[in-house]
């Protein structure tokens, strides 16, 4: 990779993290349902609990699929 792939790289990265940023700054309350589908796996017990949004994970995973389908 060259300097100038390196840099085209790092500046899709940051327009990403800035339209995801902006997506939760004026749409955080409306996305209060992520994490909390049914399948998302929870377990508390004391002082130890554990989660793994394993239904979100894959939600978020088939609509990156779609859009690097749709753009390629």
């Amino acid at each position: 990779m060259n300097h100038q792939s390196v840099g085209t790289l790092l500046l899709g990265i940051g327009a990403l993290a800035a339209l995801v940023g902006a997506i939760v700054y004026f749409f955080g309350d409306k996305l209060g349902w992520i994490g909390h589908l049914p399948g998302d796996i929870s377990y508390q017990n004391g002082n130890f609990s554990f989660y793994f949004p394993l239904t979100t994970l894959i939600l978020v995973n088939a609509i990156i699929w779609v859009v690097i389908k749709i753009f390629r």
